[in-house]
């Protein structure tokens, strides 16, 4: 069997949430990406100096950063300095083309306007993003506009969309409320989840613990071609 491999993680690597723990985290998310095996994997609140080394411990793999925007344009920073957003990799043996980011049109009042990252490409095409969390109706916004260019990669081959959506199952509004036709989603009981075209068949989804290096767990996906 095909298997495809999806690793969700929010490293909450920018330095001014409390949920930071400094580099620990970084060292947990590089064995858990190692662990897994995972071929696509997604990572929010992220420095754009983590794509390196979280590359090395996945392999072969092409990678798209996002940074997150100030309202000016500006990308946000993380107190390292480095720029603060999100990042995709595929491995090699699936990706396809360069990477394409942008930022979404419906945001909230907050200073952080949301980005997406996708990595399209004719065997997998594979997106990262981290939704609104203080405005649920942005969130479904932007959800629906990802879910809108996946559904467009989809006509080519399979795709996932991967994130923090900040959206739960049955919540108001209900996070399955952006998946579109010819999409399932697989949630980890919260806000984290994997979107994924139904030419992908779902053989598993398991949460791993992250407990004392970031405040949400690390969610697998198992997936068939």
């Amino acid at each position: 069997t095909d298997t495809v491999r999806v690793l969700q993680l929010n490293i909450c690597h920018g330095g001014w949430a409390d949920c930071f723990t400094g580099e620990r985290v970084t060292a947990k998310a590089a064995s858990v990406i190692a662990a897994s095996r995972a071929q696509v994997v997604s990572v929010n609140e992220a420095c754009s100096n983590d794509v390196e080394p979280l590359r090395s411990a996945m392999g072969p793999a092409r990678t798209m950063f996002a940074a997150a925007q100030l309202p000016t344009g500006e990308p946000v920073l993380c107190l390292n300095g480095r720029e603060y957003g999100n990042f995709i990799m595929v491995a090699e043996s699936l990706a396809g083309g360069p990477g394409v980011h942008g930022r979404f049109t419906a945001q909230d009042r907050s200073d952080e306007m949301r980005s997406w990252a996708c990595l399209p490409g004719a065997v997998l095409s594979a997106c990262t993003t981290h939704l609104s969390a203080y405005d649920s109706t942005a969130a479904l916004a932007q959800c629906r506009d990802l879910l809108t260019r996946a559904a467009g990669y989809a006509v080519t081959g399979p795709t996932v969309v991967v994130g923090d959506i900040n959206l739960r199952y049955r919540g108001r509004p209900n996070v399955q409320d952006c998946a579109p036709a010819g999409f399932y989603r697989k949630g980890d009981g919260s806000v984290q989840h994997v979107f994924a075209s139904n030419d992908l068949g779902f053989i598993a989804g398991t949460a791993i613990d992250m407990s004392g290096t970031t405040d949400h767990p690390a969610w697998l996906v198992t997936l068939t071609r």
